[in-house]
């Protein structure tokens, strides 16, 4: 079983076809967060170490450009409709978490929150939506659009070129290995976004008692 899975796989990264697949997966995962650009990706980078195919640095450029495309059409919803359904997302859930801190971390820090919200579970379309939504400039956007989608290409397809190089002889290893080190970096990056978040959030109690106490 395991020979026919890789020996599809093999026939898939070799074809041009992929370079479209990359692509589409890429554009489509910034309006639809069910598709797993992320994986297709990394699997591309593994193959890429262990075969040669498909070609690692067209693999970067196409998954950016795809990227890149997916977050101005996410960026073009939120112009339009996207306010209103983003209010309508329900409370309590990762989706709605995820909204509120696109916005809070847009108000705060602009668009550099793009970039970090590559690595946030459900963050890039909320933060897209929400930039779009706020009519957040154009220009100013696609130049953090550019740098977010160049950033996540190079990370995803070295992930999986790591995983390729560490098992030559079984890339099906290999991708365990780059999706198993894309998560780590996931749950990293939601460990620091929550401690700082807790911190923000007590040091925004801690101050308005303090100051009370400074009008006594």
């Amino acid at each position: 079983m395991s020979d026919q899975i890789l020996h599809f796989t093999n026939e898939l990264m070799s074809s041009w076809w992929i370079y479209l697949a990359l692509w589409g997966f890429a554009a489509l995962d910034g309006f639809f967060p069910a598709i797993p650009s992320e994986t297709l990706v990394v699997t591309a980078g593994v193959f890429a170490a262990s075969t040669g195919e498909p070609n690692l640095y067209a693999v970067i450029a196409v998954a950016a450009i795809g990227a890149f495309v997916g977050d101005h059409v996410s960026y073009a919803l939120g112009r339009g409709a996207g306010g209103r359904l983003l209010d309508r997302v329900k409370p309590g859930t990762k989706r709605h978490a995820a909204v509120l801190w696109a916005r809070r971390s847009l108000a705060e820090r602009g668009g550099l929150v793009l970039v970090v919200a590559r690595y946030v579970p459900g963050g890039r379309t909320a933060v897209t939506l929400t930039m779009g939504s706020v009519r957040y400039p154009l220009r100013k956007f696609s130049t953090f659009a550019a740098l977010a989608a160049a950033s996540w290409g190079l990370y995803c397809t070295l992930v999986g070129y790591i995983g390729g190089k560490a098992f030559e002889d079984n890339p099906l290893k290999g991708v365990v290995l780059g999706i198993g080190l894309a998560l780590a970096v996931t749950v990293i990056v939601e460990v620091v976004r929550h401690r700082l978040r807790k911190r923000h959030d007590s040091q925004a109690q801690v101050e308005p008692q303090l100051e009370e106490a400074g009008t006594r």
